[in-house]
């Protein structure tokens, strides 16, 4: 197991959420067309990412458990003010510079 993370986009994508940096997030880490899924089903990536991660209700925080890939798959302790602590897994497509699309859910047990 893993905590490493090689891919710097990545690693882009964790800092701004753990920073609450909402602007970072999608003026620097994201692709403009970015693509997200959460438990499978598409989701509106802005209003996903205000409700799960931005508003101040949310409050997100990532924490690396395990990295495979490259980085690109991970499973994090997740924690946000309106949910608690859940273990999920993270998928990053990465395309340049940015993230592309990103899909997460409950990691398996």
């Amino acid at each position: 197991m893993t905590t490493s993370i090689s891919d710097p986009v990545v690693e882009k994508f964790i800092a701004a959420v753990n920073a609450g940096d909402k602007d970072a997030f999608f003026a620097d880490v994201l692709t403009e067309d970015a693509t997200m899924s959460d438990d499978g089903s598409e989701r509106d990536l802005a209003a996903w990412t205000e409700k799960e991660i931005f508003s101040p209700k949310a409050n997100g925080r990532m924490k690396v458990v395990d990295a495979s890939d490259d980085g690109r798959v991970l499973v994090v302790d997740y924690t946000n003010d309106t949910w608690g602590t859940m273990r999920t897994r993270w998928v990053f497509t990465v395309t340049g510079d940015r993230v592309s699309r990103f899909e997460t859910g409950q990691a398996p047990s």
